[in-house]
């Protein structure tokens, strides 16, 4: 059976997580022990090999200091 669409990493997402910690003058390092969540799994977003959970998306925001509809309208501006 084929993923779904829903399952599949956004590459839109992946851009503007990049461009947002970029602009935030942020390394991938202290972005992750702002949110609690691994270099790694930052990396593996970043590079769109993986799909966040939303909870994950929500700690990535904050961490950020962004709000969620900024995200969105981030990640939107990507596609």
């Amino acid at each position: 059976m084929a993923a779904s669409r829903s399952l599949l990493p956004d590459p839109a997402l992946a851009a503007a997580l990049r461009r947002l910690r970029e602009e935030h003058g942020m390394a991938q390092e202290p972005l992750a022990f702002r949110s609690g969540i691994s270099t790694g799994a930052i990396a593996r977003i970043e590079l769109g090999q993986s799909s966040p959970a939303w909870v994950t998306v929500c700690l990535i925001a904050d961490a950020l200091g962004v709000s969620l509809a900024e995200f969105a309208a981030a990640v939107e501006a990507e596609r």
